[in-house]
Protein backbone atom coordinates (compact mmCIF):
# COMPACT_ATOMS: atom_id res chain seq x y z
CA UNK A 1 0.00 0.00 0.00
CA UNK A 2 1.15 3.31 -1.04
CA UNK A 3 1.22 6.71 1.30
CA UNK A 4 -0.10 9.57 -0.42
CA UNK A 5 2.85 12.16 -0.06
CA UNK A 6 1.35 15.57 1.10
CA UNK A 7 1.19 18.20 -2.30
CA UNK A 8 0.28 21.24 0.40
CA UNK A 9 3.72 22.85 -0.24
CA UNK A 10 3.91 21.84 -4.02
CA UNK A 11 0.28 24.03 -4.38
CA UNK A 12 1.68 26.52 -2.19
CA UNK A 13 4.61 27.02 -4.23
CA UNK A 14 3.27 26.58 -7.55
CA UNK A 15 0.47 29.53 -6.84
CA UNK A 16 3.52 31.98 -5.17
CA UNK A 17 5.66 31.32 -8.60
CA UNK A 18 2.17 31.80 -10.73
CA UNK A 19 1.89 35.01 -8.74
CA UNK A 20 5.83 35.74 -9.41
CA UNK A 21 5.32 34.62 -13.69
CA UNK A 22 2.11 37.11 -13.52
CA UNK A 23 3.93 40.13 -12.24
CA UNK A 24 6.96 39.28 -14.50
CA UNK A 25 4.00 39.75 -17.24
CA UNK A 26 3.36 42.77 -16.36
CA UNK A 27 6.26 44.36 -15.31
CA UNK A 28 9.15 42.48 -17.71
CA UNK A 29 7.79 40.74 -19.89
CA UNK A 30 10.85 40.18 -21.89
CA UNK A 31 11.91 37.86 -19.06
CA UNK A 32 8.51 36.44 -17.63
CA UNK A 33 10.76 33.26 -18.89
CA UNK A 34 12.54 32.77 -16.39
CA UNK A 35 9.89 31.95 -14.03
CA UNK A 36 8.36 29.46 -16.46
CA UNK A 37 10.22 26.35 -15.19
CA UNK A 38 9.48 26.87 -11.47
CA UNK A 39 5.84 27.34 -12.27
CA UNK A 40 5.97 24.02 -14.08
CA UNK A 41 7.61 22.06 -12.52
CA UNK A 42 5.75 23.01 -8.78
CA UNK A 43 2.80 21.96 -11.14
CA UNK A 44 3.84 18.54 -11.71
CA UNK A 45 4.81 17.83 -8.73
CA UNK A 46 1.15 19.20 -6.74
CA UNK A 47 -0.74 17.14 -9.73
CA UNK A 48 1.42 14.03 -7.98
CA UNK A 49 2.65 13.20 -11.81
CA UNK A 50 6.52 12.93 -10.57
Amino acid sequence: METARPTRKYWLYFFISLAAMILMLIFFTQYFWLILPFVVTYFVLAMDLM
